[in-house]
C-alpha cells in the first residue's frame, strides 16, 4: 500500500479566531469549525477528557489543509512557538505566493513580522520566514520567472 496524500498540518493556537483572521488574510479559506471532544477524540490522541475547538483552513487549489486547535482542556503543557528555526519539534509552514511583497504588507497589519529578510534562491524562488499570530514561524515562497 502506498501514501496516499497529507491530508492536514496541525498548529495549536490560544486564539482561533486571530489565526483565522491571519491565514484567510494570507489566502486559506474557513473550510469549518468544530468542538471535538469524546471518548473517540481521546482514545486517538491519548488524552482523556479532551475538549479541543477547530478550524480547518483549506488552501485555493484545495489540495492542503491546517487545522487550528485551541484545547479547552486538558491545558496546554508546552511552548514552541517562539523557538528558533533549528529547533527540534514542529518548525514552520511554508506556503507559495503570487507576490511576497504585497503578501508581508497585508500581513504585517495582523502583526506579522520578518524573522530576517527576504532573500532570493538562485534564479527560483525568493523567500521569507514571518512570525506571524502567537509567534508562529511561517515561510513565505515566491516563484520567479
Amino acid at each position: 500500500m502506498t501514501l496516499k496524500r497529507m491530508d492536514n498540518v496541525g498548529i495549536v493556537v490560544e486564539s482561533l479566531d486571530v489565526a483565522i483572521s491571519f491565514f484567510t488574510e494570507l489566502g486559506l479559506e474557513l473550510e469549518g469549525r468544530a468542538t471535538i471532544e469524546g471518548d473517540w477524540s481521546a482514545r486517538v490522541t491519548g488524552l482523556q477528557g479532551q475538549r479541543v475547538d477547530i478550524a480547518m483552513m483549506r488552501t485555493p487549489d484545495g489540495h492542503s489543509r491546517l487545522e487550528l486547535s485551541r484545547y479547552l482542556t486538558p491545558p496546554v503543557v508546552a511552548d514552541h512557538r517562539n523557538a528558533p528555526v533549528n529547533a527540534l519539534g514542529y518548525l514552520r509552514v511554508m506556503f507559495t505566493v503570487d507576490d511576497i511583497d504585497d503578501t508581508l504588507a497585508r500581513l504585517r497589519k495582523h502583526g506579522a513580522q520578518l524573522v530576517g529578510e527576504v532573500v532570493p534562491y538562485e534564479d527560483v524562488y525568493r523567500l521569507c520566514y514571518i512570525r506571524g499570530p502567537e509567534g508562529l514561524l511561517i515561510g513565505l515562497a515566491e516563484e520567479l520567472g
